[in-house]
């Protein structure tokens, strides 16, 4: 088989990542309960004031921290405690601690995969989290390269493949976001292996769209096997 070119995306592909998020949101709204908003409202507050931080402060669990504590003043107003500021602040510790629950099959599969392609691990968020996260996965051993950016676009997927020398005949991208790795990563001309996840975070439901690249789907990241 012919050596090719795979960059493979690490949270949710690799790794469970949204689904703790999910959790401590959870904890979020409970703690907002009491001051009589409905719950769909105190996401839209948080889901706007996230973007304004992305925007400003990049991902990350500080920017989420940041979030957090900011929406919680705006719900709750003139009834703000700091005991529910430091117990948000718990709630981010926690997160911050838990280390990656690896994949099913993600092990034994990145083992088949390297012995006979060029990988490259492409994530993004802060660079010492997700370096953090890599390291702590120990799947790190299993990448040629490993790639951490501020956002995922076209141009970033581009000058990737300018960096690694890619042919993008023979790459490619396997994610979990058809927003934030599928479609972009086809409209750069790579072709893209998808592998859904159920809890894929509220931001990336997009549709997939088509590209000058091939689309592959398959339903376990295991299966990537019965391709590469």
């Amino acid at each position: 088989m012919r050596r090719l070119t795979l960059l493979i995306n690490a949270d949710d592909t690799l790794w469970e990542s949204n689904v703790f998020f999910e959790h401590t949101l959870e904890r979020f709204f409970s703690l907002v309960e009491p001051f009589g908003y409905a719950r769909a409202y105190a996401r839209h507050i948080l889901n706007e004031t996230e973007r304004q931080n992305i925007q400003q402060h990049g991902y990350g669990v500080s920017s989420f921290a940041r979030s957090l504590g900011q929406s919680y003043l705006k719900l709750a107003g003139g009834l703000a405690q700091k005991s529910a500021l430091q117990e948000i602040a718990d709630m981010v510790a926690d997160l911050e601690h838990t280390p990656p629950r690896v994949l099913d099959g993600v092990p034994e599969t990145l083992a088949y995969l390297s012995s006979r392609h060029r990988m490259i691990l492409f994530t993004k968020g802060e660079p010492a989290e997700e370096a953090a996260k890599v390291e702590r996965s120990g799947l790190q051993g299993f990448f040629d390269s490993i790639e951490i950016v501020a956002e995922k676009s076209i141009p970033v997927y581009e000058g990737l493949i300018d960096k690694h020398h890619v042919v993008k005949l023979h790459s490619w991208l396997v994610g979990s976001s058809a927003q934030q790795e599928i479609n972009p990563a086809l409209q750069a001309g790579l072709n893209a292996a998808f592998v859904p996840h159920g809890a894929n975070w509220n931001g990336e439901g997009a549709e997939l769209q088509s590209g000058t690249g091939k689309l592959l789907i398959v339903s376990t990241f295991r299966g990537l096997r019965d391709h590469f």
